[in-house]
């Protein structure tokens, strides 16, 4: 086993999780899943399991989630081994998604079963989806009827569906009870769901129209009607529509919960805020690893095989559009001999257009994602992208033209041939910019109209816009105007 986790070799953690006294300033620095990582570890490594289970009393679930992802795999396996192979239930959906594997199917299946059986569909289904068919199906085999129907219910839904998100657990009323009725069944329901913010109002064929929120059912007298009170301008949520369009639907109309519906339009469970808030997470985390050509679900972790190839797919694509840009570099290797200051300078133009690209390109995924970027609007954020590139590309022009002839100058060339070698950096800094900010914006716009995901790939195509027309633009205009 090895030794517990040191976070840093300037940092001394406390032996209590929470230390008498004022805590220093090099304690408040650290995360509160941070503070128990060490002394989990040594109870671990003590095994002393009364320790461990009064330092998990005194966490948040979330934190513990936390405090169990910082530690090694090594006392992960042997928490888990110490405890029982058992987790408190409300953990396991805090967990971060690439270690839901390795955790679950550490645990005894009875015990995962019954933590399914606790949790709400959408939570249960979260756990569960992380796991092979057959580790799936065996702790299935495990939970209740009614709950192993409903959560295998729930994978007959593409994963990132809202089908797939909704808990099931849903309470509705039909519209001629009165307050008093549906005051009177709640408190006698069991299968209540754990967090709900309305009572959804249905017809006889289960069609969802209308909403209470608790406070106005708690505020009104027993004997009116459900129907008097409740919100008829609800937004309710196809069962196949995709998590960011749910995302999206919450976001714009300000939702607290929204009923599910089937293709019928009848209830069928309901999606609430802090799923929500989980869904943006995901997708602002999936966006901006795709940026960086990392695949979604890749995380710290991952063993180094995993890291490899998850990241050895855009790296080839990478060097392929760099040998595309050398290529074009090597159709004026002649100028380049005869003014070696261009070797020196070509890096410059090149750069500054990725820059200027990427800027812009991280806006409009951005943009896109949120849907404040649309064709309604798009020309008119095209013609703004192509004057910011250009006012940008002048003032660097203007700088960098200058700082280039004088510093031709000084290694002895004419007046003549700096000034020209000015004029030359300084328009292809202008043409650069402008191509990398239509670069930016127009990318992801077609690859999005292709159906692609424009965070995935985008980056790469405006990498090679850049340097290409960059490095060809650059060295063209030497070839023409100092040679």
């Amino acid at each position: 086993m090895p030794d517990p986790v040191i976070l840093d070799e300037r940092q001394t953690s406390p032996t209590e999780p929470i230390p008498e006294g004022e805590p220093s300033a090099l304690h408040d620095e650290l995360t509160l899943a941070e503070r128990y990582v060490e002394p989990v570890a040594n109870a671990i490594e003590a095994r002393d399991v009364a320790r461990i289970r009064a330092l998990f009393d005194e966490l948040h679930p979330a934190d513990l989630a936390d405090v169990i992802a910082l530690l090694e795999e090594e006392y992960r396996l042997s928490l888990i081994e110490l405890l029982g192979g058992v987790l408190p239930t409300d953990v396991l959906p805090e967990l971060d998604p690439n270690l839901t594997e390795e955790v679950v199917t550490a645990m005894r299946p009875e015990a995962v079963a019954e933590a399914v059986a606790e949790l709400d569909t959408d939570d249960a289904a979260f756990i569960l989806e992380e796991l092979d068919e057959e580790k799936r199906a065996e702790i299935l085999a495990k939970a209740p009827m009614d709950d192993r129907v409903a959560i295998a219910q729930a994978f007959d839904y593409e994963e990132e569906s809202a089908g797939r998100l909704m808990q099931r657990d849903v309470f509705a009323s039909p519209a001629f009870w009165t307050v008093g009725q549906i005051i009177d069944r709640l408190r006698g329901k069991e299968d209540l769901p754990d967090v709900f913010y309305e009572v959804f109002v249905v017809d006889p064929a289960n069609k969802p129209i209308g909403a209470v929120p608790l406070a106005t059912l708690l505020k009104t007298q027993r004997d009116v009607r459900i129907d008097t009170i409740m919100n008829v301008d609800i937004t309710t949520i196809p069962v196949t529509m995709d998590q960011e369009d749910v995302a999206y639907k919450f976001e714009q109309y300000n939702l607290i919960s929204a009923p599910v519906v089937d293709e019928a339009g009848r209830l069928i469970g309901m999606i609430t805020v802090d799923d929500v808030v989980e869904i943006v997470h995901a997708e602002s985390h999936e966006d901006m690893l795709a940026l960086g050509g990392v695949e979604s679900d890749a995380g710290i972790t991952d063993s180094v095989v995993e890291t490899v190839r998850s990241r050895f797919s855009w790296l080839a694509v990478n060097l392929g559009t760099a040998i595309l840009a050398s290529l074009v570099i090597s159709i004026f290797g002649a100028a380049i001999e005869q003014v070696v200051a261009l070797a020196v300078l070509m890096p410059i133009v090149a750069s500054m257009g990725g820059n200027a690209g990427t800027q812009t390109l991280t806006v409009a995924v951005r943009s896109l994602a949120t849907r404040d970027l649309t064709a309604a609007n798009a020309a008119r954020i095209i013609w703004r992208e192509t004057i910011v590139g250009g006012l940008n590309g002048i003032l660097f022009a203007l700088i960098m033209g200058a700082l280039a002839g004088v510093w031709h100058a000084a290694m002895g060339a004419s007046e003549s041939e700096s000034l020209r070698l000015a004029l030359v950096i300084g328009a292809a800094m202008i043409i650069n910019l402008v191509a990398a900010g239509l670069a930016g914006i127009l990318v992801p716009l077609g690859l999005q109209r292709a159906g692609a995901d424009p965070a995935v790939s985008s980056a790469v195509f405006v990498t090679t816009v850049t340097d290409v027309v960059g490095f060809f633009v650059f060295l063209g205009l030497a070839a023409l105007v100092l040679l």
